[in-house]
């Protein structure tokens, strides 16, 4: 089987702004995505979701590095100051790369 080094990143953000970041994410290049709904906290703070503006989405992007580093860095000015962001970087290895 071959296999192809690509980046997958992945954004945690506050379910309201994810139409607009998922529309950034294809004009900077991402070819697809995934998204759920998602729980979570800190020692400071719970998102449980339990009502709208509480929802929490993980956004799941596999793509060259060059985009993830530009939807990265575009998440980072556009919405880290407003919203709660957080975020992480992987590499994975893919099958079908012509899908990426």
């Amino acid at each position: 089987m071959n296999r192809h080094p690509k980046q997958l990143l992945v954004v945690i953000t506050e379910a309201v702004i994810e139409r607009r970041l998922v529309q950034d994410a294809m004009r900077l290049g991402a070819h697809g995505y995934t998204v759920h709904d998602v729980r979570g906290g800190n020692e400071h703070t719970a998102r449980e979701g339990q009502w709208e503006a509480d929802r929490t989405i993980e956004l799941k992007i596999v793509c060259a590095r060059e985009v993830a580093d530009l939807i990265g860095d575009h998440v980072m000015r556009a919405y880290a100051p407003h919203y709660g962001v957080t975020m992480y970087f992987a590499e994975v290895d893919v099958v079908r790369p012509e899908k990426y």
